[in-house]
């Protein structure tokens, strides 16, 4: 199994022979005692299994099915909750970044920037943010294929950033649905930098629920294991103490307290595996 480029995000290492890596938060900032609350939470989760953890949450969630969707706090507001999660708590931060304009703040706080898959082939925005200097996570589109991504790699590598992570979220399958293919990481793993599964955007039901997304949250302990047999460098899941009380994505995020027992299993894959 081919081993990829390591890659600082803080002081975390990943890719090359590191071990596991857990991107994980809430889908948005819905508030922030709930941002605090989960990241200290998921810090003493990982904490006692001794794997990395970078803490995920959206302070705008620009690309919701419906204008009347919880989108977080914004840019301003939600930076500085990120922040203090990063102080505070002493964990790597990463957020989705949807526009340019917003770069250069975000790039103050923020560890890793993440482009969204829908945005996955903008390339004023992937330029924007590799110039940075930042750690680039890329969610692979739902409408690209693996080897497609060797041009998204290129682009960020034009400015002389090579501090970038490919993550994988599935592709599209009809209508409202979506569909892993693991030959994705194998192949996307060639291009020499690590690469991530998202096991909570890989089940979602884009528009399935007509003015929202569904998902199929259930699946998502077997996929991780899959991607991990596959040699994913990381895997990225969003939680929530309560999913059907969550202001975005519900359908598709772990309940919180569910989380350890998912993750010691994808240890014991991981050990097994290497």
């Amino acid at each position: 199994m081919k081993t990829t480029k390591e890659v600082k995000i803080g002081s975390i290492k990943i890719g090359g022979d590191n071990p596991l890596v857990l991107m994980a938060g809430p889908c948005s900032i819905e508030s922030e005692s709930s941002a605090m609350r989960h990241a200290r939470a998921l810090k003493d989760i990982t904490g006692r299994l001794g794997i990395s953890f970078i803490y995920k949450a959206s302070y705008d969630k620009a690309n919701r099915t419906s204008i009347d969707s919880f989108r977080g706090p914004g840019l301003k507001k939600g930076l500085k909750i990120l922040k203090r999660i990063k102080e505070e708590l002493g964990v790597p931060v990463l957020s989705d970044v949807h526009c340019k304009s917003d770069m250069k703040d975000a790039a103050k706080v923020l560890d890793m920037i993440q482009i969204p898959a829908f945005l996955s082939r903008q390339t004023d925005l992937i330029l924007a943010a590799a110039n940075t200097g930042k750690t680039v996570n890329i969610k692979k589109g739902q409408f690209l294929a693996p080897w497609d991504m060797r041009h998204i790699v290129k682009k960020v590598e034009s400015t002389g950033n090579k501090n970038i992570v490919l993550t994988e979220r599935g592709v599209s399958f009809g209508y409202n649905n979506l569909v892993s293919d693991f030959r994705s990481l194998l192949i996307m793993k060639d291009l020499g930098y690590p690469v991530v599964y998202d096991a909570t955007h890989s089940v979602q039901m884009p528009g399935g629920l007509g003015d929202s997304s569904g998902g199929e949250k259930r699946f998502i302990p077997y996929l991780s294991m899959a991607a991990v047999v596959c040699g994913a460098d990381g895997i990225f899941v969003e939680v929530h103490e309560n999913p059907d009380k969550a202001l975005s994505d519900g359908p598709n995020m772990v309940k919180l307290d569910e989380l350890e027992a998912i993750l010691m299993k994808l240890k014991r894959v991981e050990r097994v595996v290497k």
